[in-house]
């Protein structure tokens, strides 16, 4: 059977999610220098809704030039005061993470771009702000050693679907937003358009 939707990411979640509401999904992970564009995007000035955006577009495109049907791209950014984290690349970098965001309410992007026939036909951006509570130093850092080989691919060193939800004392914004996928937005287009019935 055909694919109603590729999706042009690795992230299981994400694939996990779209496949949990029903959807047909081939995952294609799409070969984009994450790190490149967002630097240059931060160097021109660009917000961080607008860095989240640009690089979903860009997997998007970079995977519907090769592939036909509806591909959808997706990104993450994490805000914190206007400073952006990315994903820990190591123990010691999650760990830094956290203590710059503990006490304090950082906002997280997620956006989503689909792509048909190597055209840009829908994009959204969603929004989330998260207040993670004034944590001591042990509880983050046994927290980091137990949740490491789980949240070393989570921007921010958590996952609020596990035991991250303990570091948080409020969270305004949508769940799947937080996730990395707006998902009900997703949903209500490809309805809107007939890919999923009404």
């Amino acid at each position: 059977m055909k694919s109603e939707l590729i999706l042009a990411s690795a992230s299981e979640i994400r694939a996990t999610l779209l496949r949990n509401a029903g959807l047909l999904v081939s995952a294609m992970p799409a070969r984009v220098d994450e790190e490149t564009v967002r630097a240059a995007l931060e160097g021109e000035g660009a917000a961080p809704r607008d860095i989240a955006d640009a690089l979903a577009e860009a997997k998007a495109r970079k995977v519907s030039a090769r592939e036909p049907g509806l591909v959808l791209g997706c990104d993450q950014v994490l805000d914190l005061d206007g400073r952006l984290l990315s994903k820990p690349r190591s123990e010691a970098d999650a760990l830094e993470h956290l203590y710059l965001l503990r006490g304090k309410t950082h906002r997280l992007w997620s956006a989503a771009v689909v792509y048909d026939g190597g055209e840009p036909v829908w994009r959204y951006v969603s929004r989330a702000d998260l207040t993670m509570r004034d944590a001591s130093d042990r509880y983050l850092e046994d927290y980091v050693a137990r949740n490491w080989e789980s949240i070393q691919h989570a921007v921010g060193a958590y996952k609020l679907e596990e035991e991250g939800v303990r570091l948080f004392t409020q969270i305004k914004g949508d769940y799947f937003t937080i996730l990395g996928l707006p998902l009900l937005d997703i949903l209500s287009w490809l309805t809107l358009r007939g890919t999923l019935p009404s």
